[in-house]
């Protein structure tokens, strides 16, 4: 029979202890959460804050939106809310989390669009004080929808 001995400091596991719950909890911290568009801060508490939010973007509005109202968003995917979707993860929002949930819908006139020959709105979909997703919708019979970032 062999027999192994072995010496533990027990100062050395807490500190390697108290590291590898410090590199984990960095790592949840970093991968965790919802993802932040590339205006960074996605609080909007009040108007201003959501025509601020969109002005970050270069976008002009007229201060008060055309529509405030609830809207749920669907509880099952469709070929529709994919595609609405993927826009929304192109400027890493993700409105997988929310489904079936009802959030709160703020649509601007947009006053700056270039070339726009129709009304232009700014959605934005807003749940416990954060931006979740939203759109640019350009309405002319050719007009497309895009994501917030404003192209030149």
């Amino acid at each position: 029979m062999l027999v192994m001995t072995a010496k533990v400091d027990i100062k050395k596991i807490a500190i390697i202890g108290v590291a590898i719950v410090a590199v984990i909890i960095a790592v949840v911290m970093l991968f965790s959460g919802r993802s932040v568009s590339t205006a960074g801060n996605n609080a909007v508490t009040s108007n201003d804050d959501r025509v601020q939010f969109l002005a970050s973007y270069g976008w002009e509005v007229v201060s008060s939106p055309v529509e405030t109202s609830q809207v749920r968003i669907p509880a099952e995917s469709s070929d529709v809310f994919n595609r609405y979707n993927s826009l929304q993860k192109s400027m890493g929002f993700d409105l997988s989390s929310y489904q079936g949930k009802t959030v709160m819908r703020y649509v601007y006139k947009i006053k700056n669009y270039p070339g726009a020959t129709e009304p232009v709105y700014a959605t934005l979909l807003i749940s416990s004080n954060q931006v979740i997703g939203g759109d640019i919708t350009d309405t002319c019979a050719t007009g497309v929808i895009q994501g917030f970032e404003k192209a030149d």
